[in-house]
């Protein structure tokens, strides 16, 4: 059964409404409407500029993206997975065959790595 909730003082709500949002709350509407458009350039630039991700892929999507020429020496089985290293912006910075090696690639240049699930 169903049971209405007491009109908050000064709000607009009606009787009978459930779960309210308390008097001065932002609607989901409001919170998206605030929310900044940033560019890829503006993105990057956001927090510490060394910040990079690391995050598992494919091989497949390797093998997808890239020339054969530059893939022939390796062996890559298409649901091998590695993983990526990636600044903010997106780029791919390099892709190795473990994560914790991804993690040790981007402490060695200086770069501040981050897990991406």
């Amino acid at each position: 059964m169903l049971q209405r909730t007491p009109e908050f003082p000064g709000s607009d709500q009606k009787k009978g409404v459930l779960n309210p949002p308390p008097f001065g709350a932002l609607s989901f509407t409001e919170v998206v409407m605030m929310t900044p458009v940033l560019t890829t350039e503006a993105f990057a630039a956001l927090g510490a500029p060394n910040l990079v991700y690391v995050r598992p892929i494919k091989a497949a999507e390797i093998i997808a993206s890239t020339p054969a020429a530059q893939i022939q020496s390796f062996e890559l089985d298409p649901e091998q997975t590695l993983y990526a290293v990636h600044r903010a912006d997106g780029e791919r910075l390099a892709v190795l065959t473990d994560k914790d090696a991804a993690m040790a690639a981007a402490l060695a240049h200086e770069l501040a790595p981050v897990s991406v699930h």
